[in-house]
């Protein structure tokens, strides 16, 4: 009877353990059903449906979001705060990203469609890291209504008829440093003057009512009529002309800016196949039509073909993705406590 007792203590505890055994496998299988997804949460409703779903039901995983702006998103990657797969970032903090070893190197014979992408998008940040998904233009818009000469060119932004009516990004920003090379160009210098670009800066304050750190800042001033131009993302004209018919969306004379967002796998990812697929289905043909043509994303697949009407306030087309002026990144963040530090002492009223 002991036996028979010893041996049925001997079995349920082996079952305990097994079935311990059985639930630490089945959470690490849920965990490795999981693919956490960095990114700004705009638009959510339109990933959803025509992103995220797709690819969980083809590849039987679950895409879990983690939301916010660049700066908040990236500190978490740093902190070790989240568990983050892949990450969305504009190229300025994506920058930070790689020059602090946090993104691994992807495997570009995984991620089929860089062959169909724009050159220029293929590695904004070095060969190894991920491509930017889509380009936007960084450059005018203003009011046709209250503005009495056309603006065709950076430096009409210095002229004295805007007193008072124009705003600017801030240097914090993710477009404050396009806007300051800008004002070097203003100087009449092609390559960057730090010196003269902050000359620039003095003389075109007069006519800045306010800096603006958040795009919805610029679109509310612009509605409002406290401002009749100034310096944006085309990506967001459509919200401007919405509130403004008139309003006009404008390449500057000496060039606009590429603002790219890119899309990097964490190093201390253990999805990162599944990451690299992710990366890929973003750049495919039928993901980059089906964001451009729902005003989203400019695409950077270059078979995707839209029509006139379905092109506008899309940075689209080789011609001019390639006139596009695209900053050294990693210059910009060598020199961005300096300039802030600047920008603070002798333009801040």
């Amino acid at each position: 009877m002991k036996k028979v007792l010893k041996s049925i203590l001997v079995m349920s505890a082996l079952s305990l353990v097994l079935a311990a055994c059985s639930s630490k496998e089945g959470s690490k299988e849920k965990k490795e059903a999981e693919l956490i997804v960095s990114t700004w949460g705009f638009s959510e409703d339109f990933f959803r449906e025509n992103v995220y779903a797709p690819f969980e039901k083809e590849h039987n995983v679950k895409i879990v979001l983690d939301t916010g702006n660049n700066a908040d998103r990236l500190n978490k990657v740093r902190q070790g705060n989240s568990n983050v797969d892949v990450i969305f970032l504009s190229d300025y903090y994506a920058q930070q990203g790689v020059t602090e070893d946090l993104f691994e190197k992807i495997d570009s014979s995984k991620i089929k469609n860089l062959d169909k992408i724009y050159d220029v998008a293929k590695a904004p940040l070095g060969e190894g890291f991920g491509p930017a998904y889509t380009i936007a233009q960084f450059g005018i818009a203003y009011n046709a209504d209250e503005v009495k000469q056309p603006i065709t060119s950076w430096k009409d932004l210095w002229n004295s008829e805007l007193k008072n009516s124009i705003t600017i990004p801030s240097i914090t920003s993710t477009t404050g440093p396009m806007f300051l090379d800008a004002a070097s160009k203003v100087s009449g210098n092609e390559e960057f003057n730090e010196d003269q670009a902050f000359s620039e800066m003095k003389k075109v304050m007069p006519n800045v009512v306010k800096e603006y750190g958040q795009t919805s800042e610029f679109v509310n001033m612009f509605s409002q009529g406290e401002i009749v131009a100034g310096p944006i993302m085309g990506m967001y004209f459509g919200s401007l002309q919405e509130a403004v018919p008139n309003a006009k969306f404008v390449t500057p004379a000496e060039g606009g800016y590429a603002v790219m967002n890119t899309v990097n796998v964490v190093k201390d990812s253990d999805q990162k196949e599944l990451a690299q697929s992710f990366i890929n289905f973003m750049l495919s043909k039928e993901i980059q039509e089906k964001s451009a043509k729902a005003k989203i994303d400019s695409p950077v697949n270059t078979e995707v073909v839209l029509t006139d009407e379905e092109a506008t306030n899309m940075t689209y087309g080789e011609e001019l993705v390639n006139s596009l002026i695209t900053l050294d990144m990693k210059f910009v963040n060598e020199k961005s406590k300096t300039w802030i530090d600047r920008w603070n002492r002798e333009l801040v009223q």
